[in-house]
């Protein structure tokens, strides 16, 4: 995506920004460490905090800002405090001016009313949708390799829509239909758009959720930080995920009765339950995790 109303100063000063907050001392970034274990993002979350080989943590570290709701707010340092109606501006106008638009072309797509999916998405309405400033840090070649070259592993996002703002720094792949990895070009002052897990249930898979990963940059890159600015768009907590009534499911077939029926026993489920399950998956052992828990995962994966 291009041409969605941000200047180049503006996104300047936002990778600007990331790289000044996540340069802070660790002392005072862990004063604001997110609630991980509890499937709440919101704040810091701390170089390799998961482990992503037996034996191996990841080499990523974030800080996350939620929406500016009153429910949301949260103390922050005084870096991000001077710069916090700046960081407002730009996160409203994510989410209302591009992500909005992005809403109604899958609407207009699923030949549902206009502004179906953007009224799943309000940002007065409470959701988990935030801001991330993530930086990855370099290895050596033969650390790499005992990772087998990779940063994050292929996944997809809780989430509706991810917006990962374009940077010169390569890593980022995508899976296509066949199994095989294609790199993401960079391309200066655009946005990749990844569809999420969200769209994939209410599509019936229609619109698969984008799987992708992080790998090691080439040679003349490995030393360089790699920084990312990614905006993480999630439906109001009440939403569920069961399939929508869109005529083009129907006319697809994926929306026939039986199929509605038998969806609905599992997906009759609110976002706002979902995302912290999925969330916790991330600090939890699975083979530790609650049998509960652990049936109530398989529902959806």
């Amino acid at each position: 995506m291009t041409n969605f109303g941000l200047s180049e100063d503006e996104i300047s000063h936002q990778w600007a920004l990331g790289k000044e907050i996540l340069e802070l001392s660790q002392e005072e970034k862990m004063k604001y460490r997110a609630k991980l274990e509890d499937g709440d993002y919101n704040g810091y979350r701390p170089l390799g905090s998961i482990e992503q080989f037996p034996g191996l943590r990841d080499n990523w570290e974030c800080y996350h800002v939620f929406k500016f709701n009153p429910e949301y707010q949260k103390p922050h340092p005084t870096l991000v405090l001077d710069h916090y109606a700046e960081i407002e501006k730009f996160h409203r106008h994510v989410h209302q001016n591009v992500a909005y638009r992005v809403l109604r072309l899958i609407a207009n797509v699923l030949e549902l009313p206009e502004d179906y999916m953007v009224n799943n998405h309000l940002y007065e309405d409470k959701c988990s949708s935030f801001l991330r400033y993530m930086k990855y840090h370099p290895r050596s070649q033969d650390l790499n390799a005992k990772y087998n070259n990779i940063y994050t592993r292929g996944h997809t996002d809780f989430g509706s829509v991810t917006f990962l703002f374009s940077q010169p720094v390569a890593g980022l792949e995508l899976q296509a239909r066949d199994g095989s990895w294609k790199a993401v070009k960079h391309i200066p002052g655009s946005i990749v758009v990844n569809t999420a897990d969200m769209l994939h249930f209410w599509t019936n898979g229609y619109l698969n959720s984008c799987m992708h990963r992080v790998v090691a940059p080439p040679p003349d890159q490995m030393h360089m930080e790699r920084f990312g600015l990614i905006y993480f768009l999630r439906p109001n907590d009440n939403a569920q995920l069961k399939t929508v009534d869109s005529p083009l499911l129907k006319r697809l077939g994926l929306f026939d009765k039986k199929e509605r029926e038998d969806l609905e026993a599992k997906r009759n489920v609110k976002v706002g339950e979902w995302v912290p399950i999925q969330t916790k998956k991330n600090w939890t052992p699975f083979d530790q995790q609650p049998q509960n828990q652990r049936e109530f995962q398989s529902l959806f994966r």
